[in-house]
């Protein structure tokens, strides 16, 4: 293996690396702040525009679906034509997308409108990464990944305080209008700073593209809008399970197409033969899902159990968010010291820690403080693992396959959110039809006779929908206690499911090779790579 003390191969006017920070991560967070910031401002979409919650739902999902969808694709079109075109367009798009957001006059508009700034985000994404693995040489490329850390860790914990603040502040068309003026700024600094880097001259695999955005597409959509058709039919004779399927059968034949191209692969499965890329992806599933599944049943407890406000909610995990913006530059430049292995185990054991803690206080009198301490906990754990994971990935990567790693890292990171999302939902949907009326009879059981009679003719005549959101429609006080009780049981049952998975991105983390920092250099996948399988 050779090292990477080289400067980079590209000419930065005696500018430092440094100088491209700000327009990727201005990027970058306006991109992970639109995962997170409508789910806030929900209620008030199904209300100012008069749709259903189904319809406001696909606000989130059209973005989402549209931005993993192309992650790989547009991860090779920056191999191809270089990673600061590509930027630049994406930034383009998503800043012009957010204007049109904001002035959406109906559900419609507005869900077409977000399906194009996913677009945005999906050609931005992998560029951020492909572009500091190609500037900044290795022996600095832990401290620059520690910063895109920080960016990722604040953004996603910050869309829910800001978007509350905003909604409740000015409106919600806020949400979007807010992108802009830092969509102006980044795009001054992506003209002016970002180098134009070395492509890849080759063809480009079209089959390949039609292969992995259908199967991709398929895939996605079923996972993810599984719940919204009670996981039944979707049109005619067709259901989500027969498009799960195809989507796994279109992605197998994008698998096969892929290994007949070879190195002319839209995404070259020799990435996958150095262990670390591959367990790499398998800890970036991990934690996107894990974070998924934490915060969707931990968010509905925190309003309809304990009657937070949204604002107040979001607020829960703002020490964590702060304190992983601080974690995570440290842990950057900690990479460049120590194998990467050891910080990510780390980051993986204290999340494994934090969310089994959180399973077991979180009941229908828990004290705030006392939900706010190991959220905290949670963000010193995430601040261990973003850059160090990103820098594990794309680790070994030239000018050739950088974006083409990229792409495929933050698209296993994406699915892992969808088949997050989906898992959790049904789990917790399936331990709610349990805990609540299993409460109910605990509380009846101690009950005098006529009172006991009472309690059951209500649970029988209480709107069972408002089970799901912790019964807020339900007057008699012993019955609304009850399931609180229940759902409180069934969020931390579910949370297990979250614990599990991060054990499983904490064994893939103590799997990878413990390579030293200055071996973290650029590898030539064209032949065999260096490293060690």
């Amino acid at each position: 293996m050779t090292t990477d003390q080289r400067p980079p191969l590209v000419d930065l006017h005696g500018r430092s690396p440094w100088s491209i920070i700000p327009a990727l991560c201005l990027g970058f967070f306006m991109i992970m702040l639109d995962t997170t910031i409508v789910n806030i401002a929900v209620p008030t979409l199904v209300t100012e525009l008069d749709a259903s919650l189904t319809a406001v739902g696909w606000v989130n999902s059209a973005y989402l679906l549209s931005f993993a969808v192309l992650l790989l694709v547009t991860g090779r079109l920056g191999d191809r034509f270089g990673p600061r075109p590509m930027f630049v367009a994406g930034l383009v798009v998503f800043t012009l997308t957010s204007l049109a957001c904001g002035l959406a006059p109906n559900i419609g508009v507005l869900i077409a409108a977000r399906a194009l700034q996913g677009i945005g985000a999906a050609l931005m994404t992998p560029q951020t990464m492909s572009m500091i693995t190609r500037v900044f040489p290795a022996a600095k490329r832990g401290a620059a990944m520690g910063v895109w850390g920080a960016t990722a860790g604040v953004a996603t914990i910050a869309g829910p305080v800001l978007g509350g603040a905003l909604v409740e502040s000015w409106g919600w068309e806020w949400i979007f209008f807010v992108n802009i003026p830092i969509g102006i700024v980044a795009l001054y600094l992506a003209v002016t700073k970002l180098p134009t880097l070395p492509t890849a001259a080759r063809s480009f695999d079209l089959v390949g593209v039609f292969l992995s955005v259908v199967g991709m597409f398929l895939l996605v959509f079923g996972l993810q809008e599984g719940e919204t058709y009670d996981w039944g039919t979707v049109v005619g004779p067709i259901g989500i399970w027969e498009i799960v399927g195809a989507g796994v059968l279109v992605l197998v034949a994008f698998v096969l197409w892929q290994r007949h191209l070879g190195e002319n692969a839209l995404m070259p499965l020799r990435l996958f033969h150095v262990r670390n890329f591959s367990l790499a992806n398998v800890a970036g599933f991990s934690v996107t899902f894990a974070m998924t599944g934490l915060f969707f049943p931990f968010t509905i407890f925190l309003q309809t159990v304990l009657g937070l406000t949204p604002l107040h909610a979001a607020l829960v995990g703002l020490p964590g968010s702060l304190l992983s913006g601080i974690v995570a530059p440290f842990a950057g430049r900690l990479s460049d010291r120590v194998p990467a292995k050891w910080i990510v185990s780390t980051g993986f054991a204290i999340l494994v820690v934090v969310v089994a803690w959180l399973s077991l206080v979180i009941e229908p009198d828990a004290a705030v403080w006392e939900l706010v301490l190991p959220m905290t906990f949670f963000g010193i754990g995430t601040g261990f693992l973003f850059s160090p994971l990103a820098s594990t990935a794309t680790a070994g990567l030239d000018h050739r396959t950088a974006g083409a790693g990229a792409g495929a890292f933050n698209t296993n990171r994406q699915i892992g959110g969808v088949i997050g999302s989906a898992a959790v939902v049904a789990l917790l949907t399936s331990r709610l039809s349990v805990a609540i009326p299993g409460a109910i009879k605990d509380a009846a059981a101690g009950l005098p006779a006529t009172e006991r009679q009472k309690l059951l003719d209500g649970f029988a005549d209480a709107d069972v929908s408002s089970f799901a959101t912790g019964g807020g429609a339900i007057k008699n006080p012993l019955l609304l206690d009850a399931v609180h009780t229940g759902f409180s049981t069934a969020v931390g049952q579910t949370l297990l499911l979250t614990v599990a998975m991060l054990a499983v991105g904490l064994v893939a983390s103590l799997s990878m090779k413990a390579l030293r920092p200055q071996h973290h250099g650029s590898v030539p996948l064209a032949k065999e790579p260096a490293v060690a399988h």
